[in-house]
């Protein structure tokens, strides 16, 4: 199998390769921006951009709105116009706010997940930025595709399945992540299948893109062989000199035993998978970490019962502090022993795509 280029729309990507958006801050212009320049589409993601905002305590809509902005155009200036998407969470505050700035900063993708972004066209009228909708199940595709068709009269530009070992939030329940009940080459082919009448409506090709647990080019030729035409990789870009985040941050990958991983619920509403840390022994003998100081920034989030603040360690995470840190990571983490560049990582994943054997 030669390595596929990966068309959407108008668009064609030389490297079937997106970004896995990785917030609070992890991945920011400088990495997004070299995985576009490396033929793939790098990807920001949109939480709490404006973390290191001076008013972001105080006035945390018009910090990450104006961080936003920053962010795209340094994206866009680095990669000489090149293609970037941003990652939107429809669990977050002021989602409409963010993506309609996105829009207005051009950017090129959205995609968004960690709820059913049914609205997400009707934010987007009179705009060129393409639209992919994350999902983990048949049933959720099936949800989104409908209800675009019906009431948007428009079909997803692409569709991102995010499989069971991915990092961060999860689509799945526990009892399922327990079980490992996912069938990757199943959920890829139905859903493509329940693609075809909207491709043809629409006239258009929707390319599906796999997410969770894409390490090396064997896992890439893996889910082609199932019919996907592109994968999502994020983990393994964090140890990368071009990654947003702290030295600090990256370390721990680097020190991640494949015991360290574990499965949290997250004030999100859903599960996540994330590395054993200071943070995560402390909330299982107390139960509770309160907040010190609740920015509205979930809609699913009540600070009176909320476990413990996901802003706040997630942005201790990003700042490289290990006892406060909430370190979300993919299933594959483990494999990670040495810090590269975009470029690196590129050429080996691509270098024995052809030759590699998959079962």
């Amino acid at each position: 199998m030669k390595l596929p280029e990966l068309k959407i729309g108008d668009v064609t990507f030389k490297k079937p390769l997106f970004l896995g958006a990785m917030g609070v801050g992890v991945s920011r212009s400088s990495l997004a921006s070299a995985v576009t320049n490396c033929g793939g589409l790098g990807v920001i993601s949109g939480v709490n951009l404006g973390f290191l905002e001076p008013d972001f305590k105080t006035a945390p809509l018009e910090a990450n709105l104006r961080a936003l902005k920053k962010e795209i155009q340094k994206a866009k200036a680095i990669t000489k116009d090149g293609l970037i998407g941003i990652n939107f969470m429809v669990a977050m505050s002021h989602y409409a706010e963010h993506v309609k700035t996105a829009v207005a900063e051009g950017i090129d993708f959205i995609i968004s997940g960690a709820g059913l972004p049914t609205e997400l066209p009707g934010l987007v009228k009179n705009s060129y930025t393409k639209l992919v909708p994350i999902v983990s199940s048949v049933k959720a595709a099936s949800l989104i595709i409908r209800f675009w068709d019906r009431n948007h009269q428009t079909t997803p530009d692409a569709i991102v399945i995010e499989g069971i070992e991915a990092g961060g939030h999860l689509g799945f329940k526990y009892k399922d992540l327990e079980n490992n009940a996912f069938d990757a080459k199943e959920t890829i082919q139905t859903i493509k299948t329940i693609l075809l009448p909207y491709e043809e409506k629409y006239n258009k090709k929707i390319p599906v893109i796999f997410a969770g647990g894409i390490y090396d080019a064997r896992d890439i030729k893996t889910v082609f062989s199932y019919g996907a035409d592109g994968v999502q990789m994020a983990t393994r870009f964090v140890a990368s000199e071009e990654c947003d985040a702290h030295l600090g941050f990256k370390k721990i990958y680097l020190n991640a035993s494949k015991s360290d991983v574990k499965i949290i619920q997250s004030p999100v509403g859903l599960p996540g998978r994330a590395l054993q840390t200071p943070l995560l022994s402390r909330l299982n003998a107390e139960a509770r970490i309160k907040p010190q100081k609740c920015l509205g920034c979930l809609q699913t989030c009540d600070s009176a019962t909320t476990p413990f603040c996901i802003s706040d360690a997630l942005i201790a995470a990003v700042n490289g502090d290990y006892e406060n840190g909430l370190f979300f990571a993919g299933a594959n983490v483990y494999k990670v022993d040495r810090i590269t560049t975009v470029q690196e990582i590129f050429n080996d994943l691509w270098a024995d795509f052809e030759t590699t054997q998959v079962p």
